[in-house]
């Protein structure tokens, strides 16, 4: 699949000229490599806003053309603003048809449904890594990696090198040789179980019998009203209806 991005040569630089040119409706950015000089250009927001939302652009060689001349290219970097739905700024390098990229391409998982390890050892599928460093020429570049966990048992994990890469391409040298895990079928971890909350003990007197503790609990009540009856007492009575 090929995608089409046009870009347009940019004169003014700076922070200012950049932020004028956002509020405009453009997209700052820079493309180079291929043995040629860096060249500033501009991108209409609402198509890189666009193209940025499509897995394929991220991983997949572009035609782009400047001032009327296209070329081939990939996607290198690219800044978001924090909280607005706006690119701030855009990456791309030139790319020479005879010669290797590096690129990141996601990695697709495929019959999770029919896993051994799920059907028939009751686990889960776990990704470890869900995109991988490859390289090979730039015709050669998929827009993914298929992972094919249809035969993954239980406890067992498919690696880097276990995985079917398409013609011409291949794992960085360093993922080569390290050969790090790419997914494994581990059983599911049980949520914890809550234990229920045990009542406080209560404290008991001994030597003493239920109805005495009763007996002591309503006298302690009656003293609480006595001070308000000796009062009563205390206070004269008047004479007379005086």
């Amino acid at each position: 699949m090929k995608i089409a991005v046009t870009a347009y040569p940019r004169t003014l630089q700076g922070t200012s000229a950049s932020r004028r040119l956002r509020t405009s409706g453009r997209v700052p950015g820079i493309i180079y490599g291929a043995d040629k000089p860096v060249q500033t250009v501009e991108f209409d927001q609402a198509a890189m806003l666009r193209h940025l939302k499509l897995e394929v652009f991220h991983a997949s060689v572009l035609d782009l053309t400047v001032d009327g001349v296209t070329g081939p290219a990939l996607l290198r970097d690219f800044q978001m603003h924090p909280f607005r739905p706006m690119v701030l700024h855009v990456d791309f390098q030139r790319v020479d048809k005879n010669k290797k990229v590096h690129m990141r391409v996601p990695l697709h998982y495929v019959n999770v449904d029919i896993c051994v390890g799920v059907k028939v050892g009751g686990g889960v599928v776990q990704h470890i890594i869900n995109d991988l460093e490859i390289q090979c020429l730039p015709d050669d570049l998929p827009e993914y990696i298929e992972v094919d966990v249809k035969d993954l048992q239980l406890a067992h994990s498919m690696h880097v090198n276990d995985l079917a890469f398409p013609k011409g391409v291949e794992p960085i040298p360093r993922l080569k040789k390290e050969n790090p895990g790419v997914v494994t079928v581990q059983m599911p971890k049980e949520a914890p179980v809550e234990e229920e909350a045990v009542a406080a003990p209560v404290t008991e007197i001994t030597g003493q019998k239920p109805e005495d503790v009763a007996a002591a609990a309503a006298a302690a009540a009656g003293d609480k009203k006595e001070p308000a009856k000796k009062e009563a007492a205390a206070a004269p009575k008047k004479e007379g209806g005086k």
